[in-house]
Formats: C-alpha cells, sequence, structure tokens
C-alpha cells in the first residue's frame, strides 16, 4: 500500500462516525482498500447509489453526511438557506442510519426538516416537495438495484429530479466537504406537515379514478418494498376492494429474499404474482417496484398470463388520459392542448397516438428529469423502463402508485364493455399497426469496449438492419447532445447509447407491422415478432465491433 493511500484511508477511518465501517475499512488488506478508495461515488443527476459498505465508494453513513452537508451548501448558496427539506427512505440496509444521518445534518444546517413518518415510497418526496413549496427533497432509496445497494436521490424544482449544473456543483462541494465527523448534526423537531403531506398524497392519489359500478379482482405485489399497504388503501379509497397480495412479497424486507432482483422488468420476478392472479381469476395484476415508483402490469392473454412491456402500458394509459383527461388538482381544469411525452429509447407509438387524437408529442432524452420538462400542458409522461407519470400536476417523477389507480379504473371500465388490456392494445394495434419493441444488451468488464462500439458504429455505420437499408442519425450532434445512435429505416429502429449506470452497451430495438384487416392484427404481431427477431440478430453482430 502506498504511503499516500495509507493516509487518505487513515484520514477517512478518523473521520468516520460509524463504528462498523470504521472497523471494516480497518480489517481490509491493501488491495482492498485501494478498491474502497479508487473513486469516491459520483453524484449525478439522480444523486448517489452504490453498495452498502464502507469508504467514499459506498453508500454508509460518513458519504450520506458529507454529501448531504454539500446539498445544504449548495442551497445556501442558492439564497434557499432556511427553507423547507422533505426528506424520506425506503426500508433498504442502511436507510434509517441513512435517514438520520441527512435529517440531523440539515436540521443544523437551519433548515426546516420535514422527516417522513415510516419508510415510505419515493414519489412521497417528489409530492411533498412541490406541495409544501420545499426548496428540496431527499429520498434514501436504490429503487429496483440488488439487495446490497443503497441510495441517495435529490428532488429539487417543485418536486422534479435535479438536473445539470446542479449536479457537478454539488459534486464538486461534496469533495471539498469536511470530515463527517467535524460536521454538526441537531435533533429534528416534530413537524406535523410531515403526516398531513402523507395524508395529502393518498387523498389525490384516490381521487384520481374512482372505480365505475362493476367489481375489478386484483392481483398485486410490492415486491417486499414499501409501497404495498400505500397501494391498497388508495385502491381500496378508490373503489377497488377485491386485492389481492401476494403475502411472500407483500411485507418491507430489504433482503428481497423471494426474488433474485427485486425489479419487474428482470425475467421470473413476476412469477409469484402472476400465480397468483391465474388462482384467484383476477382482472388485472400490478407489480411495484421496491420503492415503488415504477409499476408493471399484467394480462390474462390468449395464451395465459403475462407482464406487459413498459412501452404496451405506456401506450395503453396514455390513449386512455388523451381520451379520459384527469381532473388537475383542486379545480384546475385539464390541459386544453394536451402535451404527451417519451423518451428517445421508448416507442413511437405514443406519438402515433397523440396525432390521431389531436395531442402534442414530445420525446426526450432518457430519464424523468427530462420527461417533466417536456413542455407545458404535460398530461401523461413514460420511459419504456416500467416508468409511468400520469399525473404530473402533483408528481413530477414516475409514480407507481398513481399508475396503479388510474390502471385499475380503466381495466374497470374495459371490463365493464366486456374487454380487457389486451383487447385495447389489439385496438390500438388495428388503428396504428403493431408496434414491437426489444432490447439487447452487451455487459463488458472494461468500459473502453462501449467506446470502442460507438466509434466503431459512428465511422462507419452500417446502412442495413434485417434486409432493411437505415440511414445513421447521431445524437451528438444534436440539441441536447446525447451520446447515442439512432438507425431508421422502414418499419425498424435501432437506438445504440451506453449505460448511464451499469458497463453495458445498450441496444433498443423497434419494429411496426402495419395491419392490412381488422383480423389481421395476431398475424401482424405475428410478423413484427419475426422481424423483431432479426433486428436483435443483426445487433448482435454489431456489439462484435468494439
Amino acid at each position: 500500500m502506498s504511503a499516500e493511500l495509507a493516509a487518505e484511508a487513515l484520514a477517512w477511518i478518523e473521520g468516520d462516525p460509524d463504528p462498523v465501517t470504521r472497523a471494516e475499512l480497518e480489517a481490509l488488506s491493501g488491495p482492498e482498500l485501494a478498491e474502497r478508495f479508487a473513486a469516491p461515488l459520483s453524484f449525478g443527476t439522480a444523486g448517489l447509489r452504490g453498495p452498502v459498505r464502507g469508504g467514499p465508494s459506498g453508500m454508509n453513513v460518513a458519504v450520506v453526511t458529507r454529501t448531504t452537508w454539500a446539498l445544504g451548501e449548495w442551497l445556501q448558496g442558492k439564497c434557499l438557506g432556511g427553507g423547507t427539506v422533505v426528506v424520506g427512505r425506503d426500508a433498504r440496509r442502511g436507510s434509517e442510519a441513512f435517514f438520520a444521518a441527512a435529517t440531523e445534518v440539515l436540521t443544523a444546517q437551519g433548515f426546516a426538516v420535514v422527516a417522513l413518518p415510516e419508510p415510505g415510497p419515493t414519489p412521497w418526496v417528489s409530492f411533498a416537495t412541490r406541495a409544501l413549496g420545499a426548496v428540496a427533497g431527499v429520498q434514501i432509496t436504490a429503487s429496483h438495484n440488488p439487495p446490497a445497494d443503497n441510495g441517495y436521490k435529490v428532488y429539487l424544482d417543485g418536486g422534479a429530479q435535479l438536473v445539470s449544473p446542479a449536479d457537478a456543483e454539488i459534486e464538486k462541494l461534496i469533495a471539498g466537504a469536511p470530515a463527517a465527523t467535524a460536521i454538526d448534526r441537531a435533533p429534528v423537531p416534530a413537524d406535523p406537515r410531515a403526516t398531513e403531506v402523507v395524508a395529502a398524497y393518498l387523498d389525490r392519489v384516490s381521487s384520481l379514478r374512482p372505480a365505475p359500478a362493476g367489481a375489478l379482482r386484483i392481483a398485486l405485489t410490492p415486491m417486499h418494498g414499501v409501497g404495498g399497504r400505500v397501494a391498497v388503501e388508495a385502491l381500496r379509497r378508490s373503489g377497488f376492494g377485491d386485492v389481492h397480495v401476494v403475502e411472500e412479497q407483500f411485507l418491507p424486507d430489504g433482503e428481497f429474499p423471494t426474488v433474485t432482483f427485486p425489479n419487474p422488468e428482470e425475467p421470473g420476478a413476476s412469477d409469484l404474482l402472476l400465480a397468483l392472479a391465474e388462482s384467484v381469476d383476477a382482472d388485472l395484476a400490478i407489480a411495484l417496484d421496491p420503492d415503488a415508483d415504477r409499476c408493471a402490469l399484467g394480462a390474462r392473454f390468449p395464451d395465459g398470463w403475462r407482464m406487459l412491456t413498459g412501452d404496451e402500458s405506456g401506450s395503453l394509459l396514455g390513449a386512455h388520459l388523451l381520451d379520459e383527461p384527469l381532473a388537475g388538482p383542486a379545480t384546475t381544469a385539464a390541459p386544453s392542448d394536451p402535451l404527451v411525452a417519451t423518451t428517445i429509447v421508448s416507442s413511437e407509438l405514443l406519438g402515433a397516438i397523440a396525432e390521431s387524437r389531436g395531442a402534442r408529442y414530445a420525446r426526450t432524452l432518457t430519464g424523468f428529469k427530462n420527461l417533466v420538462r417536456a413542455g407545458d400542458g404535460l398530461v401523461f409522461a413514460y420511459e419504456e423502463a416500467l416508468g409511468l407519470c400520469v399525473d404530473p400536476a402533483t408528481v413530477r417523477d414516475k409514480d407507481g402508485i398513481s399508475a396503479a389507480v388510474v390502471a385499475a379504473g380503466y381495466a374497470a371500465a374495459l371490463k365493464a364493455r366486456g374487454q380487457g388490456l389486451p383487447d385495447a392494445l389489439d385496438a390500438l394495434y388495428r388503428r396504428h399497426g403493431v408496434y414491437l419493441s426489444g432490447q439487447y444488451a452487451l455487459r463488458v468488464d472494461d468500459v473502453a469496449r462501449i467506446a470502442a462500439i460507438m466509434e466503431a458504429l459512428r465511422d462507419d455505420p452500417p446502412v442495413e438492419v434485417a434486409n432493411t437499408a437505415v440511414g445513421c442519425e447521431d445524437l451528438l450532434t444534436a440539441r441536447p447532445a446525447t451520446d447515442a445512435l439512432v438507425f431508421r429505416g422502414d418499419g425498424v429502429r435501432v437506438t445504440v447509447r451506453p449505460s448511464g449506470t451499469e458497463p453495458k452497451a445498450k441496444f433498443y430495438l423497434e419494429v411496426i407491422e402495419p395491419v392490412t384487416a381488422d383480423s389481421d392484427t395476431h398475424g401482424a404481431e405475428a410478423r413484427a415478432r419475426q422481424r423483431l427477431t432479426a433486428v436483435t440478430d443483426t445487433v448482435r453482430k454489431w456489439a462484435a465491433f468494439g
């Protein structure tokens, strides 16, 4: 171990207020310690996310303390000192200790801290930040990451995720922060707004889509997360009392014992939910991710139960909300010129839906930090990774709870007509054509390979995808710019980009197959699936370019 590393590690250990992580670091060998200090966790527009462990590269009390101090300093530098800051947490490893550190540091800095009363959904914080006019919100969560991880998510701007350059400015302050033991902490005074704003969230969500006449049976899982009780109560108050839950996954458990990855997108993650839906003869299946900001929907198709993709759910709910708009908060009317939005890697079906209904449509860079800023009159936004924003007037982020209520209302209305979500999807296909999307991801050990793949595709862009001629659009030259390439041809689109959170090159695929007659929907789907397979085979070869 170099003398420089030894000095850095010793200084960190002396400044770590947690005896557990101090002892953990003291027990590490030289190479292990070097790995912990190789690079600190990066503070990006999604905040922090990483493994719960000692040192600057992990989520721990010292890192959270210094990060919170930096956030407070940044807010004070923007003349927002003394304002309200909302802080919440999920039920993951370390969440309570990190929550205590964040609330006590902000209190010592003079902020009016609204500490939410229990582990709860991330949308609580987005809602409360806007509802209370807070200068910031913080949620301790790693969403649907594996159990070893935790994170620190920041909201500004009326409950929206922070955007550049705020992230870089805060990260610079973190780098210069004092040792965690030198940062003051103070007891957090009780604030009645904490319970009041949680109640107000439930009131708002429960009013979005009251149940029509007729029963709807729902199967639901919160996937060991914090959304179960809130979702069931929101559904009950909306008139959906026939809710069956996956008991093994209902109570919060940060170890996520029944799933390999607590992400409804992962194969097998929703198996218990689908089995329950089948056994109780449900009309709708709902899976929330652990912090309840994502919502996956399941339905019975002719060949059995399956979960809908994020693009299928987003297209269905987008069409529904354009056809039957929600009322705004209080007496605010729904926009007369509505806007719907999705991202550059999501399906373009929503654009066709919007055009057919005379609505505006926007495509943004990935992430809800961009989607909720798509423009005035926004009534709905989604991204393909199961993020649904059905009530942007009050929650400026994805929200699985409100999406579940709106989806239940839609499913109930369809059931009253003798239909289900698969029928509604078929209707969209008959009107607009079959849009099928898919993904291929290449995980690498050396991230330089991802850069090499992108460089190769830029230097010599393919002119054909699965026997279809394509052109290439380089989004590095767009405004705003992003590191992505879009290959587009007749009924085919491939978007290639580096993952923002993992060492992966990601390929987002979409094919469009026209429906020539009402009876041709299933035939068009079969042709589209065959074509999507061919496109996937093509991009697998591209992945070898690096």
